[in-house]
């Protein structure tokens, strides 16, 4: 931790939030002296403050701390460059279009790498009345199922949620060009294209 680098970063961010020393300190009850001490790099926030300033500046605590924000190359939000994340405690889904920083139930979660789907694992996919029908032969059991599956083409994103159970059989919006990615709670993610 850098003491100046913190400072830096808390004046650079309530300055692009367009908020005066005084203004940022009455939200999160502290005197506007101590703002400036730890602008001027003479000390940091308390432990106890850091998550209201995270909220304040829609930022990271780990950001605070370390006194920089991390700058990610973009990709402009290609369809191509998807990301799935899954929390293994609550089974949380979340997705991305750029590499980012999630956490979920005070766990971090990290991208997870989609496996290409063997012949004896893949979906099967019927076109029918402008709908996409898929099915599966695949165990739901607690211990092991199909947690969701996921449609992507070049501008949409549909998930279907599924749970231990029931069986494999949802239907997507038809569409020439896609890509199937789902998620077994055993295997990991695969995908398939269509």
């Amino acid at each position: 931790m850098d003491v100046s680098k913190t400072g830096e970063l808390i004046r650079r961010l309530r300055i692009e939030k367009g908020l005066t020393q005084r203004e940022l300190a009455d939200l999160i009850c502290v005197s506007d002296k101590a703002v400036s001490k730890w602008e001027c790099g003479n000390g940091m926030p308390d432990l106890s403050i850091l998550p209201n300033l995270s909220k304040v500046f829609e930022t990271d605590i780990l950001a605070l701390l370390n006194g920089e924000m991390e700058e990610r190359d973009m990709n402009n939000g290609n369809m191509k460059n998807i990301n799935f994340y899954v929390c293994p405690e609550c089974g949380n889904i979340i997705t991305s279009l750029e590499a980012g920083d999630f956490s979920c139930c005070s766990r971090k979660l990290e991208a997870l790498k989609a496996i290409k789907a063997l012949d004896d694992e893949k979906l099967t996919v019927e076109a029918n009345d402008g709908e996409l029908l898929v099915t599966a032969e695949h165990s739901m059991e607690k211990d092991g199922y199909i947690s969701f599956i996921a449609y992507v083409s070049s501008d949409t994103l549909i998930i279907k949620k599924l749970y231990p159970q029931w069986g494999v059989n949802v239907r997507f919006p038809f569409a020439r060009h896609g890509v199937f990615y789902f998620y077994d709670t055993k295997k990991g993610l695969l995908v398939q294209r269509f």
